[in-house]
């Protein structure tokens, strides 16, 4: 039976669904991918799943390599932190734009934000203030008024939520996460615009930190890499 709604769009459909599994966690990095299991998985037909396969691919989410199929996007070290040194200019520019633009938006949606956020640790609801965590910094190109700004994020956010939810798992991590998150909108609320943008360098920063070191220990715990290149993705 099919999971999705026989409407004009099952392509899209299928690049949200699959999307939501790459961004929750539910496939793993490096992940292949069968067109054939995912289309008996939704209900659908192989064309629509390999037209979403291609969305996503656009995305950044999933690799396609010639010969031996489509695979859920993976990072090394050096491309965590060169996409962490793209977050960092554009949340900067978009922090100083929405500032700018409406500050009293600004304050009052993270404000908002942050006691879901609140609500979320309490309850220990780690997947629900991950996702909060995303739309806290989603905000700063909502206020920005700058579709090209917002254009340049969406090409990595689903990247970034992707890491964050696998790489920022401990409760200490959500902990310290929030205590600045909180800062901020105070800081924002106070009208500290440089010590924000501050606080906002070190936090992207520290989480960059956070995924090299999650990375090293990852490839540490991982078994030996087969001789003979990487795997192939199962049968589409």
């Amino acid at each position: 039976m099919s999971i999705l709604d026989r409407g004009p769009s099952l392509t899209d459909q299928a690049a949200q669904e699959i999307r939501s599994r790459i961004v929750r966690g539910k496939f793993q990095l490096g992940e292949p991918l069968s067109e054939i299991a995912l289309a008996t998985e939704l209900g659908v037909s192989k064309t629509p799943v390999r037209e979403a396969l291609m969305i996503l691919k656009r995305q950044g989410l999933i690799e396609v390599h010639a010969q031996r199929g489509s695979f859920v996007f993976d990072m090394d070290a050096g491309q965590v932190r060169q996409l962490s040194e793209l977050r960092e200019i554009l949340e900067i520019a978009a922090l100083r734009m929405s500032l700018a633009a409406d500050r009293k938006a600004l304050s009052h949606r993270w404000a908002e934000t942050v006691k879901e956020m609140q609500h979320a640790l309490d309850a220990d609801d780690t997947e629900l203030y991950r996702t909060l965590d995303g739309g806290f910094h989603r905000t700063l190109f909502d206020l920005a008024g700058n579709p090209y700004l917002m254009e340049a994020f969406e090409l990595i956010a689903f990247r970034v939520q992707a890491l964050r939810n696998r790489l920022s798992l401990a409760p200490s991590l959500n902990a310290k996460s929030f205590c600045e998150h909180q800062k901020l909108a105070g800081l924002v609320a106070a009208g500290n615009d440089e010590e924000a943008v501050e606080l906002m360098e070190a936090h992207i920063t520290g989480t960059r930190e956070h995924y090299l070191a999650a990375i090293v220990a990852r490839a540490e715990e991982a078994p030996p890499a087969p001789s003979k290149g990487r795997r192939r993705a199962p049968r589409s």
